[in-house]
C-alpha cells in the first residue's frame, strides 16, 4: 500500500483533471424528477453545495491557520516539521478530508450516480494509499513525537472538541489562504458554474442563461487573474 501511494503521489495532480473532466461523464442519476417531483432541484443542488462548500471551508481553515506543505520533494513524500496546530489538532489530513467532501460535493451537485458510485471509492483508495505513504516518511522522520501524534488525532474524522479555544488562539491569515487557494478556487467556481449551466438550465430564463454563463466565468478568471498578479508581483505576500 505504501508503494502505491508513493506512485500516486507523484501524479496526484493529474488525478484532480482526470476527476474533474469524469463530473461531465454522462451517467444515471442520484435524484430522478419522477422520484422527487417538483423539490427535485432542491436536493441535487442543496446537499451538493453544502457538502462541497464545507470541504472548501475546511480547507481554509486549515490553510489560514497552520499550512503544512504537501507538495512534497522531487516528486516524493517529504516534510521539514511536524505540523500538529491549527486544525492539525484536530484531523491529521484536514486537507484531504476538505478535498474529499469537495469532490463529493460536486458529484452530487452533477447528479452523477457514476461519479459518487465509481470514482469517489476510486479517489479514497487512491488517498487512503497516499496517506499511508506519508505516514510511513513521516514515522520514520520524527519517530516517537509522530506516534504519539497519531494517538491523539484521527487520522480522517475530525474531532471538534476545542475547535472554538483553537480559533481563538491563533489568527487567521487571509492572506495567505488567498495566495494558496487562488488556483483551486478558481476551478472549484468555474467547475460549479459549468454544472449548474448544463445540469439545471430552466433555473435561468433562456434568454439569460448565456449572458450569465459568460459573466461568471469572466468574473472568476478576472479574480483569478488579479490574484495571480498580486502574488507574482511580490505586492501580496502572506
Amino acid at each position: 500500500m505504501i508503494e502505491i501511494g508513493n506512485f500516486f503521489f507523484k501524479y496526484r495532480n493529474l488525478i484532480f483533471i482526470f476527476l474533474y473532466l469524469a463530473l461531465f461523464i454522462p451517467s444515471p442519476p442520484i435524484f430522478s424528477v419522477a422520484i422527487f417531483g417538483p423539490s427535485f432541484y432542491i436536493w441535487p443542488i442543496g446537499l451538493g453545495l453544502l457538502i462541497t462548500l464545507s470541504g472548501q471551508l475546511i480547507r481554509g481553515a486549515t490553510i489560514g491557520l497552520a499550512y503544512i506543505v504537501r507538495g512534497g520533494k522531487d516528486k516524493k513524500v517529504f516534510a521539514e516539521n511536524l505540523v500538529t496546530e491549527g486544525i492539525f489538532n484536530h484531523c491529521r489530513n484536514p486537507l484531504y478530508v476538505g478535498n474529499v467532501l469537495m469532490l463529493l460535493g460536486v458529484g452530487i451537485l452533477a447528479n452523477s450516480l457514476l461519479y459518487v458510485a465509481v470514482f469517489m471509492p476510486l479517489f479514497l483508495f487512491i488517498y487512503q494509499a497516499i496517506v499511508q505513504a506519508e505516514e510511513n516518511f513521516l514515522r520514520t522522520k520524527f519517530g516517537p513525537a509522530f506516534d504519539q501524534y497519531c494517538t491523539r488525532v484521527n487520522r480522517w474524522l475530525p474531532d471538534l472538541r476545542g475547535l472554538g479555544t483553537t480559533f481563538a488562539g491563533m489568527a487567521f491569515n487571509w492572506r495567505r489562504w488567498l495566495l494558496k487557494e487562488y488556483n483551486t478556487q478558481y476551478v472549484w467556481l468555474t467547475g460549479i458554474t459549468l454544472i449548474l449551466f448544463l445540469n439545471y438550465r430552466s433555473l435561468v430564463t433562456p434568454a439569460y442563461q448565456y449572458p450569465v454563463l459568460f459573466f461568471l466565468l469572466g468574473l472568476w478568471l478576472l479574480l483569478y487573474l488579479s490574484v495571480r498578479y498580486l502574488k507574482k508581483s511580490g505586492r501580496m505576500q502572506a
